[in-house]
């Protein structure tokens, strides 16, 4: 926890280039600082104003080092739930999120911000990494479902959920106000948007039965603005195709799906350099950009989201702000080098407001 000195520095510095990246007047900034001082030294904390909280998520998203989409960081559309404070409210409110940002296919970048307490006994968490996560069962047969959630899945069966031991079983969100008890709940089915994946070119493919949902709603993460961390704050924006196709399906620790993929296609394994894995993964990248176009769903490739970075680093520069990255995160899984961002150096200088992994 941060030391009140340490608050208001950090206060004071947001406000300031918050102040002057709105335009706002000296006087106005001034006269902000000494009322966020007084509430500070008061009460050990401070309440942001709306404009204040709306500007310092989207700085967040502008500032994590980790996605390549931030060319877009300024239309985020920011939900205000400061005033929710129980279970109920908090479900409504994630259920809102949900409709808000699927928007039939049409994926609005959003976040929705939960109120922020200095007292762990009143700190709201979501326990899911994402709102929407198939669940991962153990089984004498071996894994069914995605290996990534089982022990997400085993606390959920431990709640009272039961899932079908399907491949693609979608898990409660689970929600916790300090010490009390967790609680789940499912999403309405009329609220879920998933996509099924088929190739434009085998028809076989569709015998894989893959499907993907359409948003990632990412829900673990700390919101900090000006030394206030929110501890629920879900956001999402819209998938990069090489996301769930060279990741969730491809991965040997998740779907697994390349070898499946590379008979289809009769490719050959006998050997690496036959660079079937390579052929598997552009295969199954086509089949999720495909299917996801088709059904009219916001996505994006790895390529023109390249090119959108660059467009935010030139953006960056003309407005005087030292670009930060994660060249490891930046780059895509696959065809990096035919990429500028493989070709560039970042500097992976954290900077606030950011969101941060929950401990």
């Amino acid at each position: 926890m941060l030391s009140i000195e340490k608050r208001e520095n950090e206060a004071m510095e947001f406000l300031e280039q918050c102040y002057l990246e709105l335009s706002k007047s000296h006087q106005e900034l001034e006269q902000r600082k000494t009322e966020v001082k007084k509430e500070l030294r008061e009460t050990g904390i401070y309440q942001h104003t709306y404009e204040e909280l709306c500007h310092g998520a989207k700085m967040a998203w502008r500032n994590s080092n980790k996605c390549i989409g931030r060319l877009f960081w300024d239309s985020m559309t920011v939900r205000d739930a400061r005033n929710i404070e129980t279970t109920e409210g908090i479900q409504k409110e994630i259920l809102t999120h949900i409709d808000f940002a699927t928007n039939h296919g049409k994926i609005r970048p959003t976040i929705t911000i939960f109120p922020t307490y200095l007292e762990v006994e009143k700190q709201i968490k979501i326990i899911n990494h994402q709102f929407f996560r198939y669940a991962g069962y153990e089984t004498e047969y071996g894994i069914i479902g995605d290996p990534a959630t089982i022990e997400l899945t085993k606390y959920c069966q431990s709640l009272g959920w039961e899932g079908q031991m399907g491949q693609f079983d979608l898990l409660p969100i689970v929600i916790q106000i300090g010490n009390e008890n967790p609680v789940w709940f499912t999403i309405p089915e009329d609220l879920i948007l998933e996509v099924e994946i088929e190739h434009p070119d085998c028809l076989e493919f569709n015998d894989l039965q893959l499907k993907w949902y359409a948003v990632p709603l990412i829900s673990d993460m700390i919101l900090d603005i000006g030394g206030i961390t929110y501890s629920a704050a879900p956001f999402n924006g819209w998938y990069m195709g090489t996301e769930i196709a060279a990741r969730n399906f491809a991965d040997p620790f998740r779907y697994n799906m390349l070898k499946k993929v590379a008979e289809l296609f009769n490719l050959n394994q006998n050997k690496e350099s036959t660079l079937w894995r390579d052929e598997a993964l552009v295969e199954l990248n086509k089949a999720v950009l495909y299917s996801y176009k088709k059904s009219g769903v916001s996505m994006v490739d790895h390529h023109t989201a390249a090119k959108q970075f660059k467009n935010f680093e030139e953006r960056e520069k003309k407005e005087n702000r030292e670009l930060t990255g994660d060249w490891s995160w930046l780059i895509p899984p696959i065809s990096p080098a035919s990429t500028h961002v493989f070709h560039q150096q970042y500097n992976n200088k954290i900077v606030k407001p950011n969101y941060f992994r929950r401990t």
